[in-house]
């Protein structure tokens, strides 16, 4: 665990500095690979009407950027559902809020079609992110022992399922639908232009923002409901606070990329083995590994096998024997 204000800066530096280097060997990765030297020749010019500056600028750029923000969202969404619920398991994905999202906006396009403004796309998103949220906590609150983890797991476990289901069901019946967003359902980063993240990133980068300028106040709340409101703060206030900074953060993510999950479990639980359970170095530690971990799975595969595997199936392969592992070490063994 680190202690000293000296190393976490060093860490977050040395996180950003891989980042960076991550990025510029994602865009050079491809159909077409190209070289470092080429890769930053391009960047430094836009106007460049080049092959490799057209690559870059229109198709691997995007996707580079998408994956960044996308995995800082979904990581910072991650811990901060773990400090409002004080469970270990919570996770957009595991608790319904990227199916609700992901149902919203498949529902929107089976309306109206694929012409849709992707402002519209982020609404129906939002939308369905905190009907969702607020299905399973209300689910989990049932009872007299209150929004237990074991019983928010169960809800989102339900939700999520039900959720998914009536997703497929409609792109079943709409088989113009399913085409369009055959990729997206699964969780991809391909084929993803500027214009697209640049019309979510300001709302996902706006949840960041403010999750950050909070992060003292998700320490106090990751310490249960007593503790917190005897260190002066309303439980209640904080933990509605949250969850519309969550809704913006996974909400967003899934209007650019569909529904990826486990970012938001494995990350803050690597963040808080590291820096302890102080959400001021919990937050930005998360930010930069949830954007460096989806970032490695969507380029990993285009690396080693020539495959262009959709991001949410690369994660998934890490992110579900971690769960195993965490539901076991957490739950215990008999759960």
């Amino acid at each position: 665990m680190t202690e000293s204000p000296l190393i976490f800066r060093a860490m977050l530096l040395a996180f950003g500095a891989g980042l960076c280097c991550l990025a510029v060997w994602s865009i050079s990765v491809g159909s077409a690979n190209l070289s470092l030297g080429q890769v930053i020749g391009a960047l430094g010019t836009p106007d460049s009407e080049t092959r490799e500056a057209l690559i870059i600028w229109s198709v691997r750029l995007p996707r580079v950027l998408a994956a960044i923000v996308v995995g800082a969202s979904l990581a910072t969404a991650g811990a901060i559902m773990q400090a409002a619920t004080g469970n270990p398991l919570a996770d957009p994905g595991l608790l319904g809020v990227n199916a609700g999202a992901a149902l919203a906006v498949v529902v929107l396009l089976v309306i109206f079609g694929n012409g849709l403004a992707a402002n519209l796309l982020i609404w129906a998103a939002l939308v369905g992110a905190f009907a969702a949220a607020a299905t399973v906590y209300g689910m989990g609150a049932m009872g007299r022992s209150g929004p237990t983890p074991v019983k928010l797991v169960l809800a989102g476990v339900v939700v999520a399922t039900f959720l998914g289901v009536l997703t497929a069901s409609l792109l079943i019946l709409d088989s113009q639908t399913l085409d369009a967003v055959r990729q997206w359902t699964a969780g991809s980063l391909r084929g993803k232009a500027l214009q697209d993240v640049m019309a979510v990133a300001p709302y996902m980068l706006g949840g960041l923002a403010v999750a950050f300028a909070l992060r003292n106040q998700f320490t106090a709340l990751s310490l249960g409901g007593d503790v917190a409101q005897g260190l002066g703060q309303n439980p209640t206030k904080w933990r509605l606070i949250s969850a519309l900074i969550v809704v913006l953060l996974a909400g967003g993510a899934v209007a650019i990329a569909g529904p990826i999950g486990f970012v938001g479990l494995v990350v803050p639980h690597m963040a808080r083995l590291v820096v302890g359970a102080d959400y001021r170095r919990i937050l930005p530690l998360a930010m930069l590994g949830g954007a460096f971990l989806t970032l490695l799975a969507d380029v990993l595969p285009r690396a080693l096998w020539r495959n262009d595997v959709p991001v949410g199936v690369s994660l998934a392969l890490v992110g579900a024997p971690f769960f195993i592992w965490l539901a076991r070490g957490r739950l215990g063994p008999g759960t």
